[in-house]
Protein backbone atom coordinates (compact mmCIF):
# COMPACT_ATOMS: atom_id res chain seq x y z
CA UNK A 1 0.00 0.00 0.00
CA UNK A 2 2.86 2.68 0.87
CA UNK A 3 4.20 1.51 -2.33
CA UNK A 4 1.31 2.51 -4.12
CA UNK A 5 0.72 5.48 -2.16
CA UNK A 6 4.29 6.72 -2.94
CA UNK A 7 3.88 6.41 -6.50
CA UNK A 8 0.37 8.60 -6.69
CA UNK A 9 2.29 11.32 -4.38
CA UNK A 10 5.88 11.36 -6.87
CA UNK A 11 3.65 11.73 -10.65
CA UNK A 12 3.63 15.39 -10.04
CA UNK A 13 7.64 15.65 -8.90
CA UNK A 14 8.48 12.76 -11.97
CA UNK A 15 6.54 15.09 -14.39
CA UNK A 16 7.53 18.38 -12.91
CA UNK A 17 4.99 20.30 -11.94
CA UNK A 18 6.65 20.34 -8.56
CA UNK A 19 9.62 19.90 -6.56
CA UNK A 20 8.49 18.53 -3.84
CA UNK A 21 5.37 15.89 -3.14
CA UNK A 22 4.12 18.21 -0.28
CA UNK A 23 4.01 21.30 -2.74
CA UNK A 24 0.87 19.80 -4.40
CA UNK A 25 -2.11 21.71 -3.26
CA UNK A 26 -4.64 18.45 -3.80
CA UNK A 27 -2.40 15.98 -3.10
CA UNK A 28 -2.39 13.53 0.75
CA UNK A 29 1.46 13.95 0.41
CA UNK A 30 1.35 16.83 3.22
CA UNK A 31 -0.74 14.62 5.54
CA UNK A 32 1.71 12.01 5.28
CA UNK A 33 4.12 14.34 6.34
CA UNK A 34 2.52 15.67 9.30
CA UNK A 35 0.99 18.71 7.70
CA UNK A 36 -2.23 19.50 7.43
CA UNK A 37 -3.82 19.49 4.30
CA UNK A 38 -7.18 20.31 2.15
CA UNK A 39 -9.04 17.66 3.22
CA UNK A 40 -8.73 14.81 6.71
CA UNK A 41 -6.73 12.02 5.76
CA UNK A 42 -7.70 8.17 6.90
CA UNK A 43 -5.01 6.31 7.33
CA UNK A 44 -6.00 3.06 9.01
CA UNK A 45 -6.45 0.52 6.76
Amino acid sequence: MFEKINYIHQNPVKRGYIEEAEHWRYSSAKDYKGIDGLLEVERLW
